[in-house]
């Protein structure tokens, strides 16, 4: 007789090799705040927290959350339908409408739910064309909806093009994207997917988990990144990353919102975003539109991070964020090296499969606006004292070129 818990023993080989006797990246407990940790007793600098602007530790931000929970408890203790939702929420939701330049906005719980929201709208006898790249939110929300399904290979617009060609005329047709990939740290081709989009009259949705409040001048995502406005039909984003605190947010039309708000399974049956969080998102958003110098000051650091992992001669892809990634192929050299570079001090994201595919595995360095010229030099100094002693030499990827570039924002390259 078969047992359903025999597939403990199915995990895929790399997680078997992360979660074995060796170096352990996965769900290590940490006391994380201004771009150091401290991981058992020990203090290190933090490139593993998607706190871009280092907003969840700033006092504006955590004073807000503090005083909301003060004021409204911890919890709505009810899903929005029905008794959650707060004047907190509509605030937020008709804040991040204004900002991002659309009707409306729905404020969800989690990012993860922001995404699987737009289940609804993936129906039958329509077609869904989704980078192979894109987060596995996004990717579960194109399985749950009725809808066929295409993957491209990433960023391959050549790719896409034929698949939107070979698509029924008469089908909808949507296109999904991350705006800034979530492994690699490179742009989507806006440009190219609008025009797609435009010429196959088909609709156009952008993640804009790692985007919202770091790309753009006034940190309005890729859209404002590449001089676009309208030309994403439909966003989501989470506050989890430049927002320093948690939730998700759904942006388009009025019409859309109001469809989502009464399909989606995702926003219909879930407790709603707490009072604290939506606080917290609310300050945040405060000091995004304020205080510019925080997106010039995390992409100085990634620049400077970037290009010197590359003379040492590590492969970090086409990063133009500050997301980079140590590209090393198979997961055991990956874990060595994650391992080496803690031990000099740096703790990092070890990434195998299913987060990238199986062979592709990396470190990744996430970046923040708190990081100073000290951490910089350590990260720096911590790879390259463990590529010695690993004996790892990788071939130097060429500076990424093109209009991807995140730093070809004119506020950020005014602060070359």
């Amino acid at each position: 007789m078969s047992d359903v818990f025999n597939k403990v023993n199915l995990l895929s080989a790399d997680m078997k090799t992360a979660t074995s006797g060796g170096p352990r990246p996965l769900y290590r407990v940490l006391d994380s705040r201004n771009g150091e940790a401290l991981l058992e007793g020990r203090r290190v600098v933090m490139a593993a927290c998607n706190d871009y602007l280092g907003l969840s530790g700033d006092p504006r931000v955590t004073q807000a959350a503090a005083q909301a929970a003060l004021r409204f408890g911890t919890s709505c203790s009810a899903s929005r339908l029905v008794g959650g939702t707060m004047p907190l929420h509509e605030d937020l939701e008709g804040r991040l409408a204004a900002f991002l330049g659309v009707e409306a906005a729905m404020v969800t719980t989690t990012g993860f739910q922001a995404n699987l929201a737009l289940a609804p709208l993936f129906g039958p006898g329509d077609v869904v064309f989704s980078d192979r790249a894109n987060h596995a939110s996004l990717v579960d929300a194109v399985q749950l909806g009725a809808a066929e399904k295409r993957f491209y290979r990433h960023s391959d617009m050549a790719r896409l093009e034929r698949q939107l060609s070979a698509a029924d005329p008469a089908a909808g047709k949507v296109i999904v994207t991350d705006g800034v990939f979530s492994m690699e740290g490179d742009v989507c081709r806006l440009p190219d997917l609008h025009a797609l989009a435009v010429a196959h009259h088909a609709r156009l949705i952008v993640d804009g988990a790692h985007d919202i409040g770091l790309l753009g001048a006034g940190g309005r995502g890729v859209s404002e990144h590449f001089a676009l406005p309208g030309a994403v039909d439909l966003y989501t984003g989470t506050f989890s990353k430049c927002f320093g605190s948690v939730g998700g947010v759904v942006a388009g039309s009025a019409e859309v919102i109001h469809f989502l708000r009464h399909t989606s399974r995702a926003m219909l049956f879930t407790a709603a975003m707490p009072p604290s969080a939506v606080a917290a998102a609310l300050a945040a958003l405060d000091i995004i539109e304020t205080e510019p110098e925080r997106r010039v000051r995390v992409f100085e650091v990634a620049r400077q991070v970037n290009e010197g992992l590359r003379a040492l001669g590590f492969d970090t892809g086409e990063s133009t964020t500050p997301i980079i990634p140590v590209r090393m192929g198979q997961t055991e050299p990956a874990l060595r090296l994650w391992q080496a570079v803690l031990d000099e001090g740096v703790f990092t994201s070890g990434v195998g499969f299913p987060a990238v595919p199986e062979g592709q595995a990396l470190i990744r360095l996430s970046l923040q606006a708190v990081h100073t010229d000290a951490h910089v030099a350590r990260i720096l100094d911590a790879f390259a004292a463990a590529g010695r002693r690993l004996g790892y030499t990788c071939a130097p990827s060429p500076a990424p070129v093109g209009s991807q570039r995140a730093d070809a924002d004119p506020i950020l390259a005014a602060a070359r």
